[in-house]
């Protein structure tokens, strides 16, 4: 029997001064699913516009979210306070929730918030764009941003 793998994200969300953290999946409905140790509820939401290079991108990527009342809850203060965000990209076994492979991570910082009736729709600067521009919390920290790839040129 040949396995199929389906593209599915994991995000962690939160705030770099409180320690607030929010972890969403968006494969497993209704359900919970783990990574990396860490137990994600199902959240629909949608992650686009990223092209990782060593040099950033300068290019916002976007989540968006339903616009209903689990999102309304925490949306407005994370781009208020420009929360992080760690998103995941994996492919997943739909028939083996132990059988998932990490294809890409993508630490950010909300850098810009919109919604309408249907959807919030949150922009994101990469670590090394966040910080190449004149965004508050510009640095990097382990706490903040995980571990920057070995091939990363970072200059203080």
């Amino acid at each position: 029997m040949e396995t199929t793998y389906q593209l599915a994200h994991y995000l962690d969300i939160r705030s770099p001064d409180s320690g607030t953290h929010y972890r969403f999946q968006n494969f497993y409905i209704g359900e919970d699913a783990a990574i990396a140790g860490n137990s994600f509820g199902f959240l629909p939401f949608g992650f686009s516009g990223v092209t990782v290079t060593k040099a950033a991108d300068n290019e916002p990527a976007t989540l968006v979210f339903p616009n209903n009342a689990l999102t309304r809850g925490w949306i407005e203060t994370a781009a208020r306070d420009y929360w992080v965000c760690d998103v995941r990209t994996v492919l997943v076994n739909a028939n083996n929730k132990n059988d998932t492979r990490i294809l890409s991570q993508y630490f950010s910082q909300i850098v810009a918030a919109s919604w309408d009736t249907q959807a919030v729709k949150l922009e994101l600067a990469s670590v090394l764009d966040a910080v190449g521009s004149d965004l508050p919390r510009k640095r990097l920290t382990q706490q903040l941003v995980g571990s920057l790839p070995v091939t990363a040129n970072v200059r203080f």
